[in-house]
Protein backbone atom coordinates (compact mmCIF):
# COMPACT_ATOMS: atom_id res chain seq x y z
CA UNK A 1 0.00 0.00 0.00
CA UNK A 2 2.65 2.17 1.02
CA UNK A 3 4.51 1.60 -2.16
CA UNK A 4 1.25 2.79 -4.28
CA UNK A 5 0.81 6.15 -2.24
CA UNK A 6 4.44 6.81 -2.92
CA UNK A 7 3.48 5.96 -7.16
CA UNK A 8 0.99 8.56 -6.97
CA UNK A 9 2.86 10.68 -5.08
CA UNK A 10 5.79 10.51 -7.66
CA UNK A 11 2.98 11.03 -10.53
CA UNK A 12 1.39 14.10 -9.08
CA UNK A 13 4.41 15.79 -8.03
CA UNK A 14 5.03 17.01 -11.52
CA UNK A 15 1.85 18.54 -11.51
CA UNK A 16 2.82 21.33 -9.18
CA UNK A 17 3.83 24.88 -10.34
CA UNK A 18 3.00 26.62 -13.37
CA UNK A 19 3.60 26.06 -17.20
CA UNK A 20 6.36 28.28 -16.94
CA UNK A 21 7.98 26.15 -13.65
CA UNK A 22 7.91 22.61 -15.04
CA UNK A 23 8.39 23.22 -19.04
CA UNK A 24 5.37 20.60 -19.68
CA UNK A 25 2.50 21.44 -21.07
CA UNK A 26 -0.88 21.99 -19.59
CA UNK A 27 -3.00 20.07 -22.11
CA UNK A 28 -2.52 17.36 -24.79
CA UNK A 29 -4.53 18.62 -27.79
CA UNK A 30 -4.73 15.34 -29.47
CA UNK A 31 -5.00 12.06 -27.64
CA UNK A 32 -7.06 8.91 -28.54
CA UNK A 33 -8.41 6.23 -26.17
CA UNK A 34 -9.05 2.85 -28.11
CA UNK A 35 -12.12 0.61 -26.69
CA UNK A 36 -11.84 -2.99 -26.59
CA UNK A 37 -13.51 -3.78 -30.09
CA UNK A 38 -11.78 -1.47 -31.94
CA UNK A 39 -8.10 -2.43 -30.19
CA UNK A 40 -9.45 -5.87 -32.00
CA UNK A 41 -10.04 -4.14 -35.22
CA UNK A 42 -6.99 -2.56 -35.39
CA UNK A 43 -4.88 -5.09 -34.39
CA UNK A 44 -2.50 -6.19 -37.21
CA UNK A 45 -3.18 -10.15 -38.71
CA UNK A 46 -1.08 -12.94 -36.97
CA UNK A 47 0.60 -9.52 -35.10
CA UNK A 48 0.75 -8.87 -31.67
CA UNK A 49 -2.91 -7.68 -30.36
CA UNK A 50 -3.66 -3.85 -29.67
CA UNK A 51 -4.49 -3.10 -26.65
CA UNK A 52 -7.29 -1.14 -25.50
CA UNK A 53 -6.70 2.93 -24.20
CA UNK A 54 -8.59 3.30 -21.44
CA UNK A 55 -9.36 6.81 -19.85
CA UNK A 56 -7.68 5.67 -16.43
CA UNK A 57 -4.68 4.63 -18.84
CA UNK A 58 -4.10 8.08 -20.22
CA UNK A 59 -4.67 9.82 -16.94
CA UNK A 60 -2.54 7.46 -15.69
CA UNK A 61 0.70 8.93 -18.58
CA UNK A 62 -0.60 12.57 -18.18
CA UNK A 63 0.29 12.04 -14.36
CA UNK A 64 3.65 10.22 -15.32
CA UNK A 65 5.04 14.01 -16.79
CA UNK A 66 2.68 16.63 -15.12
CA UNK A 67 0.58 17.33 -18.43
CA UNK A 68 -2.59 18.49 -16.51
CA UNK A 69 -5.70 18.09 -18.95
CA UNK A 70 -5.96 16.03 -22.19
CA UNK A 71 -8.16 16.66 -25.76
CA UNK A 72 -9.74 12.84 -26.21
CA UNK A 73 -10.85 12.81 -30.15
CA UNK A 74 -13.00 9.94 -30.61
CA UNK A 75 -11.62 7.05 -33.32
CA UNK A 76 -14.88 6.31 -33.95
CA UNK A 77 -13.91 7.07 -38.21
CA UNK A 78 -12.10 4.52 -38.20
CA UNK A 79 -15.06 2.00 -38.48
CA UNK A 80 -15.61 3.88 -41.01
CA UNK A 81 -12.68 3.25 -42.83
CA UNK A 82 -13.41 2.90 -46.79
CA UNK A 83 -10.86 0.03 -46.67
CA UNK A 84 -12.70 -1.78 -44.20
CA UNK A 85 -16.04 -4.15 -44.20
CA UNK A 86 -17.79 -2.96 -41.12
CA UNK A 87 -21.32 -5.17 -41.15
CA UNK A 88 -23.84 -2.92 -38.70
CA UNK A 89 -21.00 0.02 -39.31
CA UNK A 90 -23.42 3.09 -37.84
CA UNK A 91 -23.94 1.23 -34.89
CA UNK A 92 -20.50 0.48 -34.37
CA UNK A 93 -19.69 4.13 -34.97
CA UNK A 94 -22.48 5.07 -32.14
CA UNK A 95 -20.81 2.28 -29.74
CA UNK A 96 -17.24 4.11 -30.27
CA UNK A 97 -18.50 7.40 -29.55
CA UNK A 98 -20.76 6.78 -26.75
CA UNK A 99 -17.36 4.48 -25.27
CA UNK A 100 -15.27 7.50 -25.55
CA UNK A 101 -18.46 9.65 -23.97
CA UNK A 102 -18.60 7.24 -20.74
CA UNK A 103 -14.46 7.15 -20.56
CA UNK A 104 -14.39 10.95 -20.61
CA UNK A 105 -16.89 11.05 -18.06
CA UNK A 106 -14.73 9.14 -15.44
CA UNK A 107 -12.25 12.43 -15.59
CA UNK A 108 -14.48 15.33 -16.18
CA UNK A 109 -11.95 17.24 -14.94
CA UNK A 110 -9.20 16.53 -16.83
CA UNK A 111 -10.99 15.08 -20.50
CA UNK A 112 -12.23 17.22 -22.92
CA UNK A 113 -14.35 14.44 -25.43
CA UNK A 114 -14.87 15.01 -29.02
CA UNK A 115 -16.75 13.22 -31.31
CA UNK A 116 -15.27 11.06 -34.27
CA UNK A 117 -17.10 10.15 -37.53
CA UNK A 118 -15.90 10.10 -41.18
CA UNK A 119 -17.73 13.12 -43.19
CA UNK A 120 -18.34 11.23 -46.33
CA UNK A 121 -20.99 9.05 -44.93
CA UNK A 122 -24.81 9.50 -45.33
CA UNK A 123 -25.42 9.22 -41.52
CA UNK A 124 -22.24 11.69 -40.38
CA UNK A 125 -24.83 14.91 -40.15
CA UNK A 126 -27.15 12.25 -38.09
CA UNK A 127 -23.93 11.12 -36.18
CA UNK A 128 -22.47 14.74 -35.98
CA UNK A 129 -26.30 15.90 -34.26
CA UNK A 130 -26.77 13.30 -31.98
CA UNK A 131 -22.89 14.51 -30.54
CA UNK A 132 -23.99 18.17 -29.65
CA UNK A 133 -26.86 16.49 -27.33
CA UNK A 134 -24.08 14.40 -25.39
CA UNK A 135 -22.20 16.37 -22.65
CA UNK A 136 -19.12 14.74 -23.27
CA UNK A 137 -18.83 15.06 -26.16
CA UNK A 138 -20.25 17.95 -27.87
CA UNK A 139 -16.60 19.93 -27.15
CA UNK A 140 -15.80 19.68 -30.92
CA UNK A 141 -15.56 17.15 -33.80
CA UNK A 142 -12.54 15.30 -34.66
CA UNK A 143 -12.06 14.60 -38.47
CA UNK A 144 -9.33 12.37 -40.23
CA UNK A 145 -9.27 13.19 -43.64
CA UNK A 146 -6.46 10.02 -44.20
CA UNK A 147 -8.71 7.71 -42.73
CA UNK A 148 -11.80 8.39 -44.32
CA UNK A 149 -10.10 8.81 -47.74
CA UNK A 150 -11.37 12.36 -48.32
CA UNK A 151 -10.45 13.75 -51.67
CA UNK A 152 -9.80 17.13 -52.27
CA UNK A 153 -10.20 16.68 -56.17
CA UNK A 154 -13.18 15.26 -55.83
CA UNK A 155 -16.38 17.67 -55.86
CA UNK A 156 -19.07 15.59 -54.06
CA UNK A 157 -16.20 15.15 -51.38
CA UNK A 158 -15.88 18.25 -50.78
CA UNK A 159 -19.55 19.40 -50.70
CA UNK A 160 -20.00 16.72 -48.20
CA UNK A 161 -16.78 18.11 -45.74
CA UNK A 162 -18.14 21.53 -46.13
CA UNK A 163 -21.81 20.36 -44.81
CA UNK A 164 -20.28 18.99 -42.24
CA UNK A 165 -17.70 22.00 -41.05
CA UNK A 166 -21.29 23.77 -41.48
CA UNK A 167 -22.88 21.87 -39.09
CA UNK A 168 -20.17 21.89 -36.73
CA UNK A 169 -20.18 25.33 -36.53
CA UNK A 170 -24.29 25.81 -35.94
CA UNK A 171 -23.51 23.49 -32.96
CA UNK A 172 -20.85 25.66 -32.16
CA UNK A 173 -18.47 22.21 -31.71
CA UNK A 174 -14.69 23.29 -32.83
CA UNK A 175 -13.05 21.02 -35.31
CA UNK A 176 -9.56 19.25 -35.15
CA UNK A 177 -8.67 18.12 -38.27
CA UNK A 178 -6.19 15.45 -40.22
CA UNK A 179 -6.53 17.25 -43.27
CA UNK A 180 -3.27 15.19 -44.99
CA UNK A 181 -5.03 13.10 -47.34
CA UNK A 182 -4.52 9.44 -47.43
CA UNK A 183 -1.27 8.01 -48.21
CA UNK A 184 -2.29 4.27 -48.67
CA UNK A 185 -4.84 5.47 -51.07
CA UNK A 186 -1.99 7.35 -52.96
CA UNK A 187 -4.07 10.88 -53.01
CA UNK A 188 -3.21 14.05 -53.86
CA UNK A 189 -1.87 16.36 -51.23
CA UNK A 190 -0.23 19.59 -51.04
CA UNK A 191 -0.67 23.39 -52.02
CA UNK A 192 -3.84 22.78 -54.33
CA UNK A 193 -5.49 20.69 -51.32
CA UNK A 194 -4.20 23.28 -48.65
CA UNK A 195 -6.05 26.08 -51.01
CA UNK A 196 -9.15 23.79 -51.26
CA UNK A 197 -9.22 23.53 -47.25
CA UNK A 198 -8.57 27.09 -47.07
CA UNK A 199 -11.05 28.38 -49.33
CA UNK A 200 -13.78 25.88 -49.08
CA UNK A 201 -13.77 24.29 -45.50
CA UNK A 202 -12.24 27.23 -43.08
CA UNK A 203 -15.08 29.54 -44.57
CA UNK A 204 -18.09 27.24 -43.60
CA UNK A 205 -17.16 27.43 -40.11
CA UNK A 206 -15.91 30.79 -38.91
CA UNK A 207 -17.75 30.76 -35.41
CA UNK A 208 -15.94 28.00 -33.90
CA UNK A 209 -12.07 27.32 -33.87
CA UNK A 210 -10.42 25.08 -36.23
CA UNK A 211 -7.13 23.10 -35.12
CA UNK A 212 -5.38 21.42 -38.16
CA UNK A 213 -3.14 18.52 -36.94
CA UNK A 214 0.36 17.11 -37.18
CA UNK A 215 1.21 20.47 -38.56
CA UNK A 216 -0.89 19.61 -41.86
CA UNK A 217 1.17 16.53 -41.82
CA UNK A 218 0.39 12.56 -40.63
CA UNK A 219 3.63 12.36 -38.49
CA UNK A 220 7.03 13.62 -39.11
CA UNK A 221 8.27 16.08 -41.36
CA UNK A 222 10.13 14.39 -44.19
CA UNK A 223 7.14 14.82 -46.94
CA UNK A 224 7.67 17.71 -49.19
CA UNK A 225 3.85 17.96 -49.88
CA UNK A 226 3.17 18.80 -45.87
CA UNK A 227 5.26 21.65 -46.22
CA UNK A 228 3.68 22.77 -49.72
CA UNK A 229 0.60 22.79 -47.37
CA UNK A 230 2.20 24.86 -44.50
CA UNK A 231 3.52 27.17 -46.77
CA UNK A 232 -0.67 28.27 -47.57
CA UNK A 233 -1.12 29.09 -44.56
CA UNK A 234 2.11 30.95 -43.63
CA UNK A 235 1.03 33.42 -46.53
CA UNK A 236 -2.39 33.48 -45.32
CA UNK A 237 -1.69 34.66 -42.38
CA UNK A 238 1.09 36.58 -43.18
CA UNK A 239 -1.39 38.64 -45.05
CA UNK A 240 -3.90 39.15 -42.42
CA UNK A 241 -6.18 37.09 -44.06
CA UNK A 242 -9.39 36.73 -42.31
CA UNK A 243 -9.89 33.19 -42.26
CA UNK A 244 -6.70 32.53 -40.63
CA UNK A 245 -8.45 34.34 -37.47
CA UNK A 246 -8.91 31.11 -35.59
CA UNK A 247 -7.02 28.76 -37.47
CA UNK A 248 -4.88 26.28 -35.14
CA UNK A 249 -1.77 23.87 -34.98
CA UNK A 250 -0.96 21.19 -33.11
CA UNK A 251 2.60 19.89 -33.29
CA UNK A 252 1.73 16.24 -32.60
CA UNK A 253 4.21 13.65 -33.64
CA UNK A 254 6.03 16.06 -35.74
CA UNK A 255 9.09 15.12 -34.57
CA UNK A 256 8.35 11.24 -34.90
CA UNK A 257 11.34 9.39 -36.48
CA UNK A 258 14.16 11.30 -35.42
CA UNK A 259 13.81 14.44 -38.06
CA UNK A 260 17.28 15.45 -39.72
CA UNK A 261 18.92 18.73 -38.16
CA UNK A 262 17.22 20.31 -41.61
CA UNK A 263 14.11 18.71 -41.25
CA UNK A 264 14.21 19.52 -37.62
CA UNK A 265 14.89 23.55 -38.67
CA UNK A 266 12.28 23.66 -41.07
CA UNK A 267 9.79 22.44 -38.67
CA UNK A 268 10.65 25.86 -35.78
CA UNK A 269 11.22 27.81 -38.82
CA UNK A 270 7.29 26.92 -40.04
CA UNK A 271 6.40 27.21 -35.83
CA UNK A 272 7.53 31.10 -35.69
CA UNK A 273 6.31 31.50 -39.12
CA UNK A 274 2.69 30.55 -38.44
CA UNK A 275 3.00 32.41 -34.77
CA UNK A 276 3.53 30.77 -31.67
CA UNK A 277 0.43 32.11 -30.12
CA UNK A 278 -1.02 29.29 -32.67
CA UNK A 279 0.36 26.44 -31.76
CA UNK A 280 -0.77 23.87 -29.26
CA UNK A 281 0.85 20.86 -27.90
CA UNK A 282 -0.36 17.46 -28.74
CA UNK A 283 1.09 13.78 -28.29
CA UNK A 284 -1.35 11.24 -30.08
CA UNK A 285 -2.57 7.78 -28.80
CA UNK A 286 -0.16 6.44 -25.63
CA UNK A 287 0.95 3.61 -27.45
CA UNK A 288 4.37 1.88 -27.43
CA UNK A 289 6.93 4.24 -27.59
CA UNK A 290 5.22 6.97 -27.78
CA UNK A 291 3.63 7.82 -24.27
CA UNK A 292 2.90 11.86 -23.24
CA UNK A 293 6.44 11.84 -21.27
CA UNK A 294 8.04 9.92 -24.56
CA UNK A 295 6.39 12.74 -26.80
CA UNK A 296 7.29 15.94 -25.09
CA UNK A 297 11.04 14.76 -24.74
CA UNK A 298 11.01 14.05 -28.81
CA UNK A 299 9.74 17.46 -29.56
CA UNK A 300 11.89 19.29 -27.17
CA UNK A 301 14.53 17.81 -29.18
CA UNK A 302 13.42 20.70 -32.18
CA UNK A 303 15.78 23.67 -32.59
CA UNK A 304 13.36 26.14 -30.55
CA UNK A 305 14.33 28.38 -27.55
CA UNK A 306 13.73 27.32 -24.09
CA UNK A 307 11.12 30.60 -24.29
CA UNK A 308 9.43 29.21 -27.41
CA UNK A 309 9.07 25.85 -25.68
CA UNK A 310 7.67 27.39 -22.49
CA UNK A 311 5.39 29.88 -24.96
CA UNK A 312 3.59 26.49 -26.85
CA UNK A 313 3.74 24.11 -23.35
CA UNK A 314 1.18 27.28 -21.93
CA UNK A 315 -0.92 27.25 -24.82
CA UNK A 316 -4.55 26.34 -24.15
CA UNK A 317 -6.81 26.18 -27.20
CA UNK A 318 -10.07 27.87 -26.51
CA UNK A 319 -11.97 25.29 -26.17
CA UNK A 320 -9.87 23.73 -23.76
CA UNK A 321 -9.84 26.60 -21.66
CA UNK A 322 -11.97 26.34 -18.46
CA UNK A 323 -15.13 27.88 -17.77
CA UNK A 324 -15.38 31.37 -16.07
Amino acid sequence: MAKFVLICIVGILPMIGTAQEREVPLTDHHQHLFSPALAELISPPGGPATRPITARDLVMHLDAVGIRSAVVLSTAYIWSQPSRRIENEYERVRAENDWASQQVAMFPDRLIGFCGLNPLREFALTELARCAKDPNLRHGLKLHFGNSAVDYRNVEHVSRVRSVFRAANDFRMPIVVHMRASITEKLSYGREEALVFLNEFIPAAPAVPIQIAHLAGAGGYDDPSVDDAVSVFVDAIRAGDARTRQLWFDVTSVALGDPTPQQAQLIATRIRQIGLRRVVYGSDAAIANNSPAEAWAAFRRLPLTPEEFRTIAGNVAPYARPSP
